[in-house]
């Protein structure tokens, strides 16, 4: 089938070439551009480097701290860090309270964390490690700017009039860009067209962006990985 991914890029041309070893037809049409942060980079010693988001990496990297050891939510984040040569890679099960379960099990209460993340951003893991008695350091590496209109190929997808297969489903790895999906849609009179999707969440919360704004959701991942979306695609032939 033919499936929107509205994720910001690298991440999107990724998701594609998986798609397309399992036989699907992607879409690639962000909703959100990965920008630098203005913000100059933390310094000083830390005894553990936090990792969220796996476009916080490079410019974690790039920020050339006193070396640390590195937590990050799930494989993803860990490959792209140890990819932007970030050593001490420690992986957790891909949620907040794993990531946080991690740092407790190598950095003892009292000790200093350094959170790299981007602008938009849940409270946890930083808010449970603050209070078991960590000190944790928020840097905003980048921000996800939104689109100001729909990505035309979104457009003209939803409106059959690209001359490719029909847009059936559509993948949503964040509340946010799945918020910003239903929001350019509705600005551009396609809400119908994009509420007939099947909609792929990577997780309950991801999902519940979307029933809120009342698009249902078709799908959501029993864990939020990459994996288990796309193992959603198979379960639902």
């Amino acid at each position: 089938m033919r499936i929107w991914v509205s994720r910001p890029e690298p991440g999107a041309s990724r998701t594609a070439r998986r798609l397309a070893a399992l036989g699907h037809a992607a879409l690639v049409a962000p909703v959100l551009r990965i920008a630098p942060s203005d913000g100059p980079p933390p310094t000083g010693r830390f005894d553990g480097l936090i990792l969220t988001s796996a476009n916080a990496a490079a410019p974690l990297a790039a920020a050339e701290l006193p070396e640390a050891p590195v937590f990050a939510v799930g494989t993803r984040t860990a490959e792209r860090a140890e990819r932007a040569g970030l050593r001490a890679v420690h992986c957790a099960d891909g949620d907040a309270v794993a990531l946080a379960r991690l740092v407790a099990a190598h950095v003892r209460p009292g000790g200093t964390l350094l959170h790299a993340a981007g602008e938009d951003r849940k409270a946890e893991p930083a808010a449970s490690l603050t209070a078991a008695g960590y000190r944790v350091t928020t840097w905003t590496a980048y921000a996800a700017l939104a689109e100001a209109t729909l990505p035309e190929p979104a457009a003209r997808a939803l409106t059959g009039r690209d001359g490719a297969p029909p847009l059936v489903a559509a993948l949503h790895f964040s509340r946010r860009s799945a918020e910003i999906a239903v929001h350019l849609s509705g600005k551009a009179g396609l809400s119908g067209a994009f509420r007939a999707l099947a909609h792929y969440c990577l997780s309950p919360d991801v999902a519940l962006g979307l029933v809120e704004l009342g698009v249902a959701a078709h799908f959501v991942a029993v864990r939020p990985s990459e994996e288990a979306l796309l193992a959603g695609l198979a379960a639902s032939d």
